[in-house]
Parts: C-alpha cells; sequence; structure tokens
C-alpha cells in the first residue's frame, strides 16, 4: 500500500506485515477496513453482526451442569493464533498446579505447602495425617455448631443468639461474602456480626448494634499467626465490652487459630479451639474453619459449600484448555492485560446476594498476584487490580465512565438466572423486576462491547451453597493458573508484612513523642521541635500526623496551641 504514495501510520507497517496475535486492541473479533485520511492509512472497526457474534458466542459458550455454572468468552476476542501460542504455557501452568495438589512446595518464599484445595476433598492431601486433621476438625466445627443451636452451649444469659467475628483480611471477607450471599433474616439460625478493622467508632457501632445481647453473642476470633494486631485490639475491645457488662469473655469465646500460636496459648481456657495450618493463606482459607465455622453457626449447608468447590475442582483439573473454566478465566485475564496487569477486572454480579464478591476477590486477586518480584527474582511489579459493584445498581454509577470513558478495564459480568423463590409481580405487561435486572446486564453487556470494551459473563443457575463453593474455586484456580503463566508466587504477601513493620515502628516513635511532651509538661513545642529532641528530624512529618491525631482525642490528654502556620502549632500535655 506504501508504494501507492500513501503514509502508514507509525508502526502500522509492520503490524499490516504480521499481526500482533493475541491483541485484540488492534486485531480480535473485529475486522479492520482501511481507509484514508490527509494521505494517512488509517483503519476503522467493522463491527461483527449479530449473526457474527451468534456463532463466535456458540464456539466460546461453555456449560458445567456438574459445577453449577456456565461461561461465555465470546466477548473476550480470543483468537486461534492467541490460544495456539498460550497453549505449552497453559499445559505447564497446569502442570505445576497438579505438582501443587501433591504437595510440592508451592510457596519458594516461605518453603511452604499450598493446600487449600485439600479442605474440599481430604483423599488429596498427601499424608494421612493431613487428611484426618481436614476430617476431624469438619466433625468437630458441625458437632460444635449443633451443640450450640441445642442451647447445650450457651452464653451466661441464655442460648447464643450472635456471632461476633473478630478478624481481618481473609479471616473476614470470606466469611463476609458468605454470609451475605446465603444468609435470609428467617432461616439463619445465629445473626453475624463483624469486628474486621482495629477502628474504635467501626467497634463501637458494632458492640452498640448488640446492645445487652452480649450475654448470648459468640465471640469468634481468628488469626492464623495468632500475632495480628487489629484482631488483637478488636479481641480486647470486646473482652472489655463484655467485662463491663458483667460476663466472663472466656466463656463466650472460640479461637480459630494455629496451634502454638500466641492466640492458642491465650485462649487454652476459652470454650473451643480450631485449627488453621501453615499451608492454607489467609485468602483461600474460606473453606477452612475460618469460614466453615460462622457458617455451621448461622446454619448453612457447609457440606453443599465444599462440595460445590470439589466439583468445580475436580473440572478445573481437565487438561484440555476450552472445556477448563478456571484457565479459560486466567487467559482472559492475561489477554485484557497484556500478561502484565494493564487492564483492571470490573466485577459486576446482577444480584444483590453476590455484592461483597469484589471485596473477597480483591483480595484473593490483588495479594495473590501483586508482586514485585517473579520467582525467577526478575523485578516485574505484576498485579491485576480488581474493582466492582453490583448490577443494576451500577448503571447509575460508573458504568458512564467504562462505555465512554478511558478504556482501562474488562468486565466479569455474573448473570443469576433464578430471580426469587417466589412468584413475581408484573411491573409491567407480562415483565417482572427480574426481567429488567437481566435486561440491564445483557444491554450493558452489549454496550460495553459496541464501544470495543471486553467481558467475560458467568452464568449460575440460582444463589445457593453449592453454586457460592463453585465459585470460591473457580477463581481461587483461576488465580493459580495465571500466576503461573506470569511466574509469580500467588501464595506470600511480602508487601503486607512491610506495611506491619512500617506501623510497628510508628507506634514506637508515638510512644516516644508522648514520653517526651509528659517529661516535660509546662513547655509546649511544635513538630520540628519535638523530632530534633527525639533525634529523628527527618520523622518531624509524622510526629505532626502522630500529635494532631493525640490532640484529637480528648481522653489521651494532650493540647495543642495554633499559630499562623500549622507547622509551627504547638503541642503540650494537658
Amino acid at each position: 500500500m506504501s508504494g501507492h504514495g500513501q503514509k502508514l501510520r507509525p508502526g502500522l507497517e509492520t503490524a499490516l506485515a504480521e499481526p500482533a496475535i493475541g491483541d485484540f486492541h488492534a486485531f480480535g473479533a473485529f475486522e479492520f477496513t482501511p481507509f484514508t485520511a490527509h494521505g494517512t492509512l488509517g483503519f476503522r472497526y467493522m463491527k461483527p453482526t449479530k449473526l457474527e457474534l451468534w456463532k463466535r458466542f456458540q464456539e466460546f459458550y461453555r456449560e458445567y451442569p456438574t459445577v453449577g455454572l456456565a461461561t461465555d468468552f465470546s466477548r473476550m476476542d480470543f483468537t486461534p493464533e492467541f490460544l495456539a501460542r498460550m497453549e505449552p504455557d497453559v499445559q505447564r501452568a497446569l502442570d505445576a498446579m497438579e505438582q501443587l495438589d501433591k504437595g510440592a512446595i508451592a510457596n519458594p518464599d516461605e518453603n511452604r505447602m499450598v493446600g487449600h484445595y485439600w479442605l474440599r476433598d481430604s483423599a488429596l492431601a498427601p499424608s494421612a495425617e493431613i487428611a484426618k486433621e481436614i476430617d476431624d476438625t469438619l466433625v468437630a466445627i458441625k458437632a460444635f455448631a449443633a451443640k450450640v443451636h441445642q442451647g447445650k452451649i450457651a452464653g451466661a444469659a441464655g442460648p447464643f443468639q450472635n456471632v461476633m467475628i473478630i478478624g481481618i483480611g481473609g479471616s473476614a471477607l470470606g466469611p463476609q461474602f458468605v454470609a451475605s450471599a446465603l444468609g435470609h433474616p428467617k432461616t439463619d439460625k445465629l445473626t453475624l456480626h463483624f469486628l474486621d478493622n482495629t477502628d474504635p467508632d467501626g467497634i463501637d457501632r458494632v458492640l452498640e448494634t448488640l446492645g445487652n445481647s452480649l450475654g448470648q453473642t459468640l465471640a469468634i476470633i481468628i488469626s492464623k499467626s495468632g500475632g495480628t494486631k487489629e484482631t488483637r485490639n478488636g479481641m480486647l475491645e470486646a473482652k472489655a465490652a463484655y467485662e463491663r457488662a458483667g460476663f466472663d469473655f472466656s466463656q463466650h469465646a472460640v479461637a480459630i487459630t494455629m496451634i502454638g500460636s500466641e492466640l492458642d496459648k491465650y485462649a487454652a481456657k476459652w470454650i473451643k479451639r480450631f485449627p488453621m495450618w501453615d499451608w492454607v493463606g489467609g485468602r483461600t482459607s474460606q473453606l477452612s474453619a475460618v469460614g466453615l465455622l460462622p457458617a455451621a453457626l448461622q446454619g448453612l449447608d457447609v457440606d453443599s459449600l465444599l462440595a460445590g468447590a470439589r466439583a468445580c475442582d475436580q473440572m478445573n483439573r481437565c487438561r484440555r484448555t476450552k472445556e477448563n473454566p478456571a484457565a479459560s478465566l486466567a487467559l482472559a485475564w492475561h489477554l485484557a492485560g497484556g500478561g502484565k496487569g494493564e487492564k483492571n477486572m470490573v466485577v459486576l454480579p446482577y444480584k444483590d446476594r453476590l455484592e461483597l464478591f469484589s471485596k473477597y476477590l480483591q483480595q484473593l486477586v490483588m495479594e495473590s498476584l501483586g508482586k514485585e518480584f517473579d520467582l525467577s527474582a526478575k523485578k516485574v511489579n505484576q498485579g491485576l487490580t480488581v474493582f466492582g459493584n453490583k448490577g443494576a445498581t451500577d448503571q447509575h454509577s460508573y458504568i458512564q465512565q467504562l462505555r465512554d470513558g478511558v478504556d482501562n478495564f474488562f468486565a466479569v459480568f455474573i448473570e443469576v438466572l433464578r430471580d426469587r423463590n417466589i412468584a413475581s409481580i408484573e411491573v409491567e405487561p407480562r415483565t417482572t423486576s427480574g426481567d429488567f435486572l437481566q435486561g440491564f446486564l445483557l444491554g450493558t453487556r452489549e454496550a460495553l462491547y459496541e464501544s470495543g470494551r471486553h467481558s467475560v459473563t458467568i452464568t449460575v443457575p440460582a444463589i445457593t451453597p453449592f453454586v457460592v463453593g463453585s465459585l470460591i474455586a473457580l477463581f481461587e484456580r483461576a488465580v493459580g493458573i495465571y500466576a503461573a503463566l506470569i511466574n509469580v508466587n500467588a501464595y506470600h504477601q511480602p508487601g503486607v508484612q512491610a506495611g506491619k513493620l512500617a506501623a510497628d515502628s510508628i507506634i514506637k516513635l508515638k510512644l516516644k513523642v508522648m514520653a517526651y511532651l509528659a517529661d516535660n509538661p509546662a513547655v509546649s513545642f511544635d513538630a520540628n521541635q519535638i523530632a530534633e529532641a527525639l533525634g529523628v528530624p527527618d520523622q518531624a512529618e509524622i510526629i505532626f500526623k502522630l500529635c494532631e491525631h493525640l490532640v484529637a482525642n480528648p481522653d489521651r490528654g494532650f493540647g495543642k496551641t495554633p499559630a499562623q502556620s500549622p507547622f509551627l502549632a504547638r503541642y503540650q500535655r494537658s
């Protein structure tokens, strides 16, 4: 074409000669028609017709009846070339997952096995001892929940009516998601409440919600290491509240932690302790005691939850990539972001019960994949950003940007076919509220694709314990496969530890500031003066922030004298 005197856009000549395989930004399912403008050759999208999309849908739609879900990758613009190029890598990733299942050291940085898949199929465990621990724990969970429901294990004021779960991260996000997805006020045997942060006001709100019912509230404290400060703080706040109400906290408390941990020792005289293991990470612990005990107490069918995950795991071990939903999902992530996480994943479940799914996935995906170095110690800064809410609420928030704004994402729609368990009224002739919900989902999916925005659709028949177990397993396995594709350790979190260490150093500095002001009660100082006096002049900014927090809380006993500049404000012991 350039031989006819036309100029090509930079890089276009190479693209014409050798299409970028699998790059849907350029050569996906869309066809391109050449045009010239001002002597420059360019290309326009030729959108596929509805019939072409129907053919593509039939090629990339898969139903998995034994798992309770269907997947549609037709709007991801997979090409035969991309799939062929990635197939050897997928098979290597599946090899890695197979070795993980057998007990290989899949977390080399911490020299640990990764065994959350054994939790729903103990026969896979690499030793009879581990299998027995899994089975015995499940039996103990069911027996404990039954005794609580029967009133055989009760609080000081009577049978337990509430459960207060104290944990953070994976010790809360999974249980919160499952409780919201499967709970119902008419069928829940106990009501779940969560202390999932070290925010004093947030703690007060939960305790005030419980009001005078602490004597009938079971507290479950969850910490794998037993040393998580946020969880420790929540436990101490709860303990103080029980004692103010005249109750013995130990007679209302249960621990879920590793044997021999700080929490395990502290809880020696509590009602019960359930184990965690070093081969289960927090973000993949929902089907351990961490998630199963709250679910069982709530009255949910934990056997069905496990069965759904087990069935999905079996499907996700299929070596035929197109018939493996987790492998296909991992490929979609790779295609969307070029294997570098260059596009965000927007999770759009069109079901109120799945509203917390995106929060749960944020930790599962981002803590697993957000890594500075790969397994070869090469600096890669990998990751996959997740955000989302629920449909059709999103129609009135950020869908506008998704369709017309920055093209920096791909969507994962989750469609639930069953509207409700009772008959629906007609809000318009022969049309129900559920019809509108599906209409908004399909309409948004179509509108996004017309704008060149890509999506995956996962369809489930209804929200049941089995289906929720399947969804958890699907994304857990997709994370593992994708991590193998990009060569990162999905099972450690050095960045989280770095944040904890930094927080510890700030707490130590705060104690020094408080001590310095207390030792000089008749004098006031600005942040720079305090920093100089403590021998840390480069910490003046942090000291300023610490002092502002101290004086904002009158019970701490510190005051402030304002100045013309906020940085010259002086702080003193009140």
